[in-house]
């Protein structure tokens, strides 16, 4: 492998602040010394990190977001988290697993005692309380929060719908150290679910006093978990650093002192800095040509992840109404090629939405026996076109896209638009490249046409896919709609909940719906992540649902 030089699209703030100091078991494995194989640990437990896009807030009930989330986790401690391998839940903040009633609609969850903030106040059970509240709270107006407890938590749905106050959310303290969850239903997959950050805990007095500023920055944060952001000049920030917390309850097991995070958007000249020696561990690779230089590397590491990325189209347009503009635009981009050519970095070709290797049931794949839809067929799709474009009275037609500003993304929406314009006559898309903010913002108000967009799971069921275009969903941003479909997803959350099989095939018919009835989005790949990580670095931790851990992680010499 050559080393190259530090590319001058590196900006100056990075190159001056990545001068180095140099995934299923327990916390307790992480406690073991290190064998003579691993080597011995380095003198400065530091690493420096890459990232292609900026924090758009670490506000937990405001976070949406896949790096939010990566953040959050490491800053802050919630009942649960996942362990070393990223694939087991334990407790974290609370003191061992849930008791449920006879049913299993109430868990009385008991907290550690020795779990405090880092201002010094201890973590208690109305920490939670009021976060949860704060967040389903329609004042708050949590783009989030609301989706991951509607027809969850008892009188979420309320709630939102204005039918019951924020108080009267299904979890109370029954005293400091003593959490009590009240469930519209038993859920399969509550133990995941509440590993992640909409349900953190936040100290009342301390947001409560920093009003407005609060989760500004840094230094108007509190932090309970395995480090503290030292720096972070909020959103617009491209740099960050993680210090370790002495104050978390399992700080011994830390063996990382600090992380040093910084933006660079261009993969080349995020691999020319860790190819310097001046970053650790790379944001993800998509370019084949940077990947195929180190195929075979022990730099290299390559994993298929449960993250779709797909074309959403919206029906406030009134062409997007029409679904056969919509299957022709589903069927028009060869996926293929996308895959193969454009991203050439192991990502696959997708026809569904719940993705492969995700969700099992008797550990059988949710993938497994199911059809594909929407396959790439452009004939068709130009016939279906032209058809709609009649219905419609039209003969061409704009259409914005909606995409990120990264050069990987670029390229993307590049082969999408170029695959649309010329299999589907008369069409014209224009691109609009815009920072990771500003496209969620754009998601939210639903001021797009096209928007290129992904989605990776919250939590191990294939519901944290299938909810999402439910009608009036939290998620759905598109104005989706399909009563048949409503009922099927629904019928999976209550009436099937405690019958897996029949919940099974109810959630595979609704996504036949969603995507070979209606086309209601473009399913485009599954990725595939390719990152560079030194080999002196031990123990990242990868997951499906907050992204990466630092918690585990050792540097050797």
């Amino acid at each position: 492998m050559k080393k190259a030089k530090l590319s001058l699209l590196v900006t100056s703030a990075l190159a001056a602040s990545l001068v180095l100091g140099a995934c299923s078991g327990g916390s307790s494995s992480s406690s073991k010394k290190p064998t003579s194989s691993a080597g011995q640990l380095a003198d400065k437990q530091v690493i420096n990190v890459l990232e292609s896009a900026e924090i758009p807030t670490l506000d937990s009930v405001m976070n949406q977001d896949v790096l939010g989330s990566e953040v959050l986790s490491q800053v802050n401690a919630g009942l649960y988290r996942w362990d070393q391998t990223g694939k087991k839940v334990i407790p974290d903040i609370a003191d061992g697993e849930p008791q449920y009633n006879a049913d299993k609609t109430v868990l009385t969850i008991k907290l550690r005692k020795d779990a405090k903030w880092s201002n010094g106040d201890p973590v208690t059970a109305k920490d939670f309380v009021y976060s949860w509240q704060r967040g389903i709270d329609p004042k708050t107006a949590s783009p989030y929060v609301p989706y991951m407890m509607d027809g969850k938590i008892k009188n979420a749905t309320e709630i939102i719908n204005g039918k019951a106050k924020p108080e009267e959310l299904g979890v109370k303290a029954i005293d400091d150290n003593t959490l009590e969850v009240d469930l519209v239903r038993p859920l399969p997959y509550i133990d995941s679910l509440l590993t992640f950050t909409s349900f953190y805990p936040q100290n009342q007095k301390y947001v409560e006093q920093q009003g407005a500023d609060y989760a500004k920055d840094a230094s108007h944060l509190l932090y309970n978990g395995p480090f503290k952001l030292t720096k972070w000049d909020g959103p617009a920030a491209e740099s960050w650093t993680l210090d370790k917390n002495a104050d978390y309850w399992d700080s011994k097991n830390v063996t990382l002192q600090q992380v040093n995070f910084n933006v660079v958007k261009d993969p080349q000249a995020a691999v020319n800095a860790y190819s310097a020696g001046q970053a650790d561990i790379t944001g993800r690779l998509a370019s084949s040509a940077i990947i195929s230089q180190y195929q075979g590397s022990k730099d290299l590491v390559q994993y298929l992840e449960p993250s779709m990325w797909w074309l959403k189209m919206n029906e406030n347009n009134p062409v997007l109404k029409n679904v056969k503009i919509r299957k022709a635009i589903a069927t028009a981009i060869d996926k293929k090629a996308y895959t193969n050519n454009v991203l050439a970095n192991g990502s696959i070709e997708a026809d569904f939405i719940v993705p492969k290797e995700f969700a099992y049931n008797n550990g059988k794949d949710f993938r497994k026996g199911q059809d594909a839809y929407l396959k790439t067929d452009k004939t068709q799709a130009k016939k279906l076109w032209q058809e709609g474009l009649k219905e419609l009275g039209k003969t061409s037609v704009t259409f914005t896209m909606v995409g990120q500003d990264t050069e990987t993304a670029k390229k993307e929406d590049a082969f999408i638009k170029d695959q649309l314009e010329k299999t589907l006559p008369g069409l014209t898309v224009n691109i609009q490249s815009v920072p990771f903010k500003i496209r969620i913002d754009r998601e939210d108000k639903q001021d797009y046409d096209l928007l290129h967009a992904g989605w990776g799971p919250d939590y191990a069921d294939p519901m944290t896919f299938m909810d999402l275009f439910l009608t009036g969903g939290g998620q759905n941003h598109m104005s989706y709609s399909n009563p048949q479909y409503d009922k099927l997803v629904k019928d999976a959350q209550t009436t099937l909940a405690a019958k897996p099989d029949e919940r099974w095939k109810a959630l595979q018919d609704a996504e036949k719906i969603l995507l070979e009835d209606d086309a209601a989005l473009a399913p485009l790949y599954q990725r595939t992540v390719n990152i560079l990580v030194n080999p002196k670095v031990k123990g990242l931790q990868h997951n499906a649902y907050s992204d990466y851990s630092f918690q585990w992680i050792k540097v050797y010499k």
